[in-house]
């Protein structure tokens, strides 16, 4: 049975009742009286221990109920802590005259807080050549998607002054780890303690070689017998297959833990599968769209993995939850999405039907 604790002023009263009942003929309902005064004083004092009792059991697990101090003590326990942002990097195509160089160090931006520069000289032996470039500042900002334009923050001769962002993009950029994720993470660590390289071991690797990385997959023998496969899904970016950058780093942090003798492990991204949707809606409302879209990204998140497709059971019911929602006809897909090896069903598209 539950402890409820009581409020302060229903403390008073008890004190207030205790007293007049030992104590036949005094008066303990007002603080104008000693007694009162005492009453009064003594459910403030008995409040407060009743609010740090409160406070040391709700941090007694690092559960969605405990403060900030309280997962940090478990974080610290197990050698865990806050991950830092990281810097997006990719590729960028330049062009310009042959034989012009690119200097490394070379700053170019998307907006006036998106700054790249390169990371290495490019000298062109065409008209065009790629390089790779690293943003300034840590955090999501700083991805951008193959396509997209910047421009040489000071010109350099025979170079054009836009260059365009190579296939893959710019990628790898993660905020600080908040509150929540470095939960996720301490409870991992105690319902999978390290058992000397196991499947699950990988997996936890994975989680903490790189700030983007939310869910990751381990599996055995797929690239041959006794080989390792490990496959990421960054689930806070637009689009949830890693890119190269957080690819190599998961794979060298992993390389840095496992056993031995476990050469044959192949960090992944999987190879998205996107499910395109086909819905009617009542009411057919922007709010009531925009809810519906947010709960079927959320299922891909939380059902979604490589090789297990959706269940068109859950689409439907993802849709029916969405705030506002009074009837729907899911008209795509028509059955359970499957995927094969390797694949993951990642949020493809809505067509609204009227």
């Amino acid at each position: 049975m539950a402890f409820t604790i009581p409020a302060l002023e229903e403390t008073r009263e008890d004190i207030r009742a205790d007293i007049e009942t030992w104590l036949p003929g005094t008066q303990a309902r007002t603080r104008r009286t000693a007694l009162g005064v005492i009453a009064f004083a003594q459910a403030g004092g008995i409040n407060g221990l009743h609010a740090h009792l409160d406070y040391l059991q709700r941090n007694f697990l690092p559960d969605e109920q405990a403060d900030a101090p309280g997962v940090e003590r478990w974080a610290r326990r197990y050698g865990l802590w806050y991950r830092p942002a990281t810097l997006a990097s990719g590729p960028v195509t330049v062009t310009g005259s042959i034989g012009t160089t690119l200097p490394a160090g070379t700053a170019l931006q998307y907006t006036q807080d998106q700054v790249y520069v390169t990371t290495s000289e490019l000298v062109l032996v065409g008209a065009s050549g790629a390089v790779e470039v690293e943003a300034q500042a840590g955090g999501q900002v700083g991805n951008l998607a193959a396509g997209t334009r910047i421009s040489l923050v000071s010109p350099v001769a025979g170079i054009s002054s836009v260059a365009i962002v190579a296939a893959g993009g710019i990628t790898g950029g993660a905020d600080d780890e908040n509150l929540n994720g470095l939960r996720q993470r301490v409870f991992r660590r105690m319902s999978e303690p390290p058992k000397g390289g196991s499947l699950a071991d990988y997996e936890t690797w994975a989680l903490e070689a790189h700030a983007s990385v939310t869910r990751a997959w381990a599996s055995e023998h797929e690239q041959g017998a006794g080989s390792v496969t490990v496959r990421l899904a960054c689930d806070n970016n637009p689009d949830p297959i890693p890119g190269a950058a957080v690819v190599d780093a998961c794979k060298a942090y992993i390389d840095q833990r496992r056993p031995a003798g476990r050469r044959s492990v192949y960090v992944v991204p999987p190879v998205a599968k996107p499910v395109a949707y086909r819905v009617r809606l009542v009411p057919n409302t922007a709010q009531v769209k925009a809810a519906v879209e947010a709960e079927l990204r959320d299922l891909h998140r939380r059902d979604a993995e490589p090789g297990g497709g959706l269940l068109i059971s859950r689409i439907r019911e993802a849709v029916s939850i969405a705030a506002g929602e009074s009837d729907n006809t899911v008209l795509a897909p028509t059955a359970n999405v499957t995927t094969a090896t390797g694949e993951l069903a990642v949020f493809g598209s809505i067509e609204w039907v009227v």
